[in-house]
């Protein structure tokens, strides 16, 4: 080992003492504080005296109970915060720090070293930093800058200095296997080891390879939209991921991961991506995916399609008029001009056309939709429509409560008492003692009268009108966006007279599946849109950052709406429209559509050309594959061209695919993704695979991703990486049509190291470019 080498060394044993101690010391404070937690859980009201006879020991019993909440609160955060750090060493057990840098700040005249990893490490006195978080200001300098002079930015303003030297770390273990010189960005040497390992179930954090157009992502902080249109496998969602990290770090003292919400393309790529802000020592942040969000809110009223619903009835529409009719939809309802359209309808209805439903009681109707709307347009015209609805609804609760009055000397009242179990009898006994002031002691003093029993009885058959009128039930809201599909000619007045040519045909589907209870997909948010509209938005004010992956695959209407719901957030948007594979972002290219939802003085946009995914011969292929695709810069990882193999019958193929699998096991890939077009060929290609051993059907709704052999269709494939990719069927008769390119182009970047396409019969005319030039290995 030459001096250098054994100089480092001998920092790495030190460091690697000092994290071994504060890993005991936590062990033992977790233990302790653990102990505390399950003491203060267990004896909790064996520490309070509950007492409300009088007003002063009702205050004494509140106030008591407050000092025990306090207390397990304490307990519970210091349990917390002590596991958390604990967890964040014994992962710097393994590798302590990656990275130094030599830094002479203005005005000295000597270099300091800072030595840079997933955490900061103080020495034993806590006063030296050993080594500084990634996150740190210092720590910009080791990302974005090359020997020479260099700066960082720092609460209290710039510092200046210049950047001596730059070194990259390999420590396995405690031990340092090699440092490296490294000169403008993080050096090939490491990044080569990282990217050429197998894929995993999980992604990781890439804190010691960032590089420095991912840096700028991480560390950005203007503005309210950050848009980061990359290539595929260029680090988009890893570099979000650090920016979240970044972000806890930074502003701490008032942000943490329950004000972060992540809006990930499935539920699956949820499970994915879980485990890197945990490697960082951080929380996760929530994570959704928007048909969740849209279940929640409108499941309980309509059976709601979901996207891979949607694209799976494009992909499989045998019938061209269908698929047609389908995209024509899908396209008019994502538009700006559709949101515009709604806004429009909804102003009308201030004058005119609110629908209501009657309120019946026991079969009859108390109040009808007519007086409804007879009331509510009889309000002021200056409110607006929420605040109507409002005094709709107040007025409703008064109609109420005369029904209640009138109903409680009926004789169904009697009747219904005299059915009381004897059960419910003295529970309303008891409710009525203790509204007339009677203590638990004194109820059976109570003398129960008929009257107050009768009105009691009315007032609780009147509970869920109550609860349904306060809930805004009374509105038909599926009436109401039914209304602009039952004359076709009317949305012309709405829409600026813009509307599909297939727009009849549009409205009679549409119509048809509201009366189905169903809502199509590019039909939900709309929907959803305009119930907002007129109730007002309930936004949420607590949500301070939102980040979108896979953002070419929401529709301009999406995005309006989301604005709406996180008023008070900023927004990071990732996304790559050559992956785009839903009908509503055909020929778009780009995200500038999206500069006008907070401005341009508001949005930046990066652009990663860079993929680091794939081997250089996947890349060189893959960017065939789609016009521009020249632009994509690959990585220079060496490896196989990806191959074809035509064969004649679908025998062929899958004895064919059994093979290659093999072959692919026996060179140590540990995920192997056949990846087919659709749901129905997947199903299909799975069943006819079984003799694979282990293999696994990934569905919409699978929850979790594993290593081994996989069948997957294309859509759920995205942001997903596997080490080797089988493309089930690269014919001509599946990917044909222009409008499968992207989905095509996704599927295939999909790969690490190696890529295999079959076609059964003729190949798909995207492949004639790299065939032609030698990328694709026939």
């Amino acid at each position: 080992m030459n001096p250098e080498l054994r100089r480092e060394q001998k920092r790495v044993d030190l460091v690697m003492g000092l994290i071994a101690k504060e890993i005991d010391r936590l062990k033992t404070e977790t233990a302790r504080r653990k102990d505390e937690v399950i003491h203060i859980r267990r004896h909790f009201w064996d520490e309070v005296k509950v007492n409300t006879d009088t007003f002063d020991d009702y205050l004494e019993t509140i106030i008591g109970l407050r000092q025990e909440a306090q207390a397990l609160s304490v307990s519970q955060g210091s349990h917390r915060h002590a596991y958390r750090r604990l967890s964040t060493l014994q992962r710097m057990e393994e590798s302590p720090y990656f990275g130094r840098i030599d830094f002479t700040e203005n005005g000295e005249s000597v270099p300091e070293s800072f030595y840079i990893g997933i955490s900061s490490l103080t020495d034993s006195a806590g006063e030296d930093f050993l080594v500084y978080d990634w996150r740190a200001p210092v720590s910009s300098v080791y990302y974005d800058c090359q020997p020479g002079p260099a700066e960082y930015a720092t609460p209290g303003g710039a510092v200046r200095g210049t950047l001596d030297g730059k070194w990259q770390y390999l420590i396995r273990h405690g031990i340092l296997e090699s440092m490296f010189d490294t000169s403008l960005t993080i050096g090939d040497e490491v990044l080569q080891e990282v990217l050429g390992k197998r894929s995993d179930k999980q992604m990781h954090n890439i804190v010691a390879t960032i590089q420095q157009d991912q840096n700028w992502i991480i560390r950005h902080d203007r503005g309210r939209l950050l848009i980061v249109h990359g290539a595929a496998g260029s680090g988009k969602t890893s570099a979000a991921l650090q920016r979240i990290a970044y972000l806890l770090y930074k502003y701490r003292e008032y942000l943490n991961a329950d004000q972060i919400i992540l809006f990930s393309p499935n539920t699956m790529f949820s499970s994915y991506v879980s485990n890197v802000l945990p490697e960082l020592g951080e929380e996760n942040m929530q994570q959704v995916t928007f048909q969740e969000y849209l279940e929640h809110r409108l499941g309980h009223e309509y059976e709601v399609e979901n996207s891979f619903g949607q694209l799976e009835s494009v992909l499989s529409a045998e019938d061209t008029g269908t698929k047609r009719l389908r995209v024509e939809s899908i396209r008019f309802k994502s538009s700006v001009r559709f949101i515009g359209a709604i806004k429009s309808y909804c102003r009308s209805l201030e004058s005119s056309g609110m629908c209501f439903r009657d309120i019946t009681f026991r079969g009859r109707p108390i109040v009808t939709a007519e007086q409804m709307t007879e009331q509510f347009y009889s309000l002021d015209p200056a409110l607006r429509l929420y605040n109507r609805l409002e005094k709709l609804k107040d007025w409703l609760l008064g109609e109420l409560r005369g029904v209640q009055k009138a109903e409680w000397k009926k004789p169904w009242v009697q009747d219904e008492i005299e059915l009381l179990s004897e059960d419910a009898y003295h529970k309303a006994h008891r409710y009525l003692a203790g509204k007339r002031g009677f203590t638990n002691e004194a109820v059976a003093d109570y003398e129960m009268e008929p009257e107050a029993l009768a009105k009691l009885m009315v007032h609780q058959k009147l509970k869920p009108l109550r609860r349904n009128v306060r809930a805004y039930e009374f509105v038909d809201f599926g009436a109401l966006y039914g209304q602009l599909f039952h004359d076709p000619a009317q949305i012309g007045k709405w829409a600026e007279g813009k509307t599909p040519a297939e727009w009849e045909a549009i409205c009679r589907m549409t119509a048809g599946m509201l009366e189905e209870g169903r809502l199509s997909h590019e039909d939900a948010t709309p929907f959803l849109f305009l119930k907002e509209l007129i109730l007002g938005f309930q936004s949420n004010n607590t949500i301070r950052h939102v980040v979108i992956d896979e953002a070419q695959d929401y529709s301009p209407f999406q995005f309006e709406f989301l604005k709406h719901l996180f008023p008070a957030a900023k927004m990071t948007v990732l996304g790559d429209f050559n992956q785009a594979i839903y009908a509503h972002a055909e020929g778009r290219t780009d995200f500038g559509a999206l500069a006008g939802l907070y401005g341009p003085d508001q949005t930046e946009m990066i652009n990663l050309t860079r993929s680091y995914r794939s081997t250089r011969p996947i890349i060189e292929f893959t960017r065939k594959l789609i016009p521009g695709g020249a632009s994509i810069i690959p990585f220079d990882r060496n490896g196989d061209r990806p191959s074809l193999e035509q064969v004649s019958g679908y025998e062929e193929l899958h004895s064919r695919i059994g093979r290659k699998v093999e072959d692919l096991q026996r060179q140590g890939h540990q995920s192997i993704a056949i990846i087919c077009q659709s749901a129905g060929e997947s199903l299909h290609a799975y069943e006819s695979l079984s003799g694979i051993d282990g293999l696994k059907l990934i569905k919409n709704g699978t929850g979790e991703y594993g290593q081994g052999t996989v069948v997957i269709p294309s859509y759920l494939s995205k942001g997903i990486e596997f080490d080797a990719v089988v493309i089930y069927n690269a014919s001509r008769h599946v990917y044909g049509d222009e409008s499968v390119r992207r989905l095509f182009y996704t599927a295939c970047t999909r790969a690490m190291h190696a890529l295999q396409l079959y076609s059964v019969g003729e190949p798909s005319p995207f492949l004639e470019e790299a065939i032609h030039e030698g990328a694709l290995e026939i």
